[in-house]
Formats: structure tokens, sequence, C-alpha cells
């Protein structure tokens, strides 16, 4: 399949709309957790598994990768990578019943941090002097975001306390998966992986089922498979934005889900957002940003010496 031409503007619109797509799944998750039925995580990782599959596979099929895109050379990578992700969902999942949807938004971007830190440990990637103070300055937005959270007293500060404590598992273990998938597209397509996560999830799901899963109402099932749905949109949209523009560029836009997280907690679910999160995520978004700028430039430095280092006949 040829290399579609660089369309930048049209890449960053993408990742806008999968950035958007994305937290209104987690706004939904949210939503199902606080019902009166109270959706159990386990539950909610199934239907989100589940109902992307289908829009995975018309997407594949529209692209006439369907007979390609799921062939696999390492099942065990998946299965992995499966259990590191599926553990990511349900925690994070979790942590939305229990915290505002912006503090939760707040802590995840630590995940981005937390990656520079496992590649070198796991990967034997180089990380210099100036990544490693950005993810130092990254780190102290997230523990600004997590103090009134591990200091309170008292049964309503506690559910919060497990909150911030799950929050953050769910950022280490989605950093985890991170560096799992930076392994498995050495040799699998990018269809592949995203298509037996959402098989592996599902079935990791299931065995949450003795632990009290619930019947839902039709309306909680609508927002259930909605979910699903949702998540399998916001993966096709994210991987296409990244066939249209350069990593570097489009990654920053990630951070507009503090915007979108700031408004749905605000008018969705009266969440006033405190200054404390508003500063620590400004931290975090900040110390991202530096680092996705600086990679970028050392990526075009390094386009041009390979250039001069080309013999000109």
């Amino acid at each position: 399949m040829p290399i579609p031409a660089q369309r930048p503007l049209f890449g960053i619109m993408l990742k806008c709309c999968s950035v958007t797509v994305f937290t209104a799944m987690a706004a939904l998750i949210k939503a199902t957790s606080e019902s009166g039925l109270g959706v159990p995580p386990g539950q909610q990782v199934f239907f989100r598994s589940l109902f992307a599959v289908p829009v995975i596979l018309v997407w594949l099929a529209a692209r006439g990768e369907l007979r390609v895109g799921l062939k696999t050379f390492r099942p065990m990578g998946h299965f992995y990578r499966g259990i590191i992700g599926t553990a990511a969902m349900g925690l994070g999942f979790w942590a939305l019943a229990l915290l505002p949807f912006p503090e939760v938004t707040a802590i995840g971007y630590a995940a981005p941090l937390l990656v520079v830190i496992f590649a070198a440990m796991f990967l034997g990637e180089d990380v210099r002097f100036f990544r490693l103070g950005m993810v130092g300055l990254g780190l102290t937005g997230v523990l600004i975001v997590l103090s009134p959270q591990l200091g309170g007293k008292g049964g309503t500060d506690t559910a919060r306390t497990l909150g911030a404590v799950l929050a953050l598992g769910a950022a280490v273990f989605t950093a985890l998966a991170q560096i799992f998938v930076r392994k498995l597209v050495q040799d699998e397509r990018t269809s592949a992986i995203v298509f037996w996560f959402s098989i592996t999830s599902t079935v990791l799901a299931l065995t949450t089922l003795p632990f009290g899963w619930v019947m839902p109402d039709a309306r909680t099932a609508a927002l259930l498979v909605t979910i699903g749905l949702l998540g399998g949109l916001g993966q096709i949209l994210l991987t296409s934005s990244y066939r249209f523009a350069d990593a570097s560029l489009i990654a920053p836009f990630e951070y507009v889900s503090m915007i979108l997280a700031l408004l749905i907690g605000w008018f969705v679910f009266d969440e006033a957002p405190t200054w404390v999160v508003l500063i620590g995520a400004a931290l975090v978004i900040l110390a991202g940003i530096l680092i996705i700028q600086r990679e970028r430039q050392l990526g075009i430095e390094r386009s041009r010496q390979r250039k001069a280092m080309t013999p000109q006949g």
C-alpha cells in the first residue's frame, strides 16, 4: 500500500477528533460508574473491548486489509501486551468512579513521562539530561495533583486516596503497555496490534464476571455499547492521524483532552477544578510539550546530518 502524502493539518484534525472521542468515552465510563447500578470496571472493560471489534473489522475491510491486517507472528507478545493494557484500562476506569474527571485526566498524563524512564530501563534507549529534567518537572506536577488525595483522613478521603493510587497505577501500566507496543511494531502491523488487543482484553475482562457484574437497564446497556463503539472509532482516528503527519507534530494535541475534561467535569458532573489540579496539570503538560518539541528538533537535526552525509551525484 502506498505511503500517504503528508497532510499535517488533516493529521492534526484527526488527532483532535480522536482525543474528543476518547474523552467522551471516558465521560460515559464515569457516568455508568456513577449510575444507580454502578457498573464495575471489569464489565466496563468487557464492553469497551468487545464492541470495538466490529468497528475495527469494518475499518480493515474498507481499507482492503482484512486478510493481511490480522496476521500475527508474535501471538504471545500480543497476549502479554493485552494483560498490561487490560490492567491499565481497569485501573483507569475504577479511578474515574472515585475521582473528579479532570484529576484522573491530569494524573494520566504521567504515562508518556514514564515511557521515557521505562524505555531507558527496558529498551536501552539513550535518555539525555534534558529529557530527565522534563520528566522530573512533569512528575512534580503529578505529585501536586496527587497531594490533596494522599494526605486526607476519613471515609470520603479514603475513597479519593484509592482513586488517586488507581489513576497513578493506570498511568504506570499504560506506559508499560506502550513499551510492549514499541517492541511489537517491529514485526507486527498496527491493525493487528489494535485488533488482538481488543480480543485479548475482551477475554481477560470476562474473568471478572464472578466478582459482581450487574444486569444493566436499557439506558446503561446503550451507554456501555456506545463506550465500545467510541473506543474502536477513537483508535481508528488515532491510527489514521499518524499516517498523515509526524508523531512529534501531532502528539502535543493530546493535551486538548485536559480542556475537554475540565468542561465535561464542570457542566456534566458538577466538578469544579481546584487550583492545585490546574497548577499540577499545567506543569505536566509543559513538560510533555517540551520533551516532544526537543525530540522534534533532534529529529530534524539528524535528518539534516544524514542528508549531508549522502553522496551527491
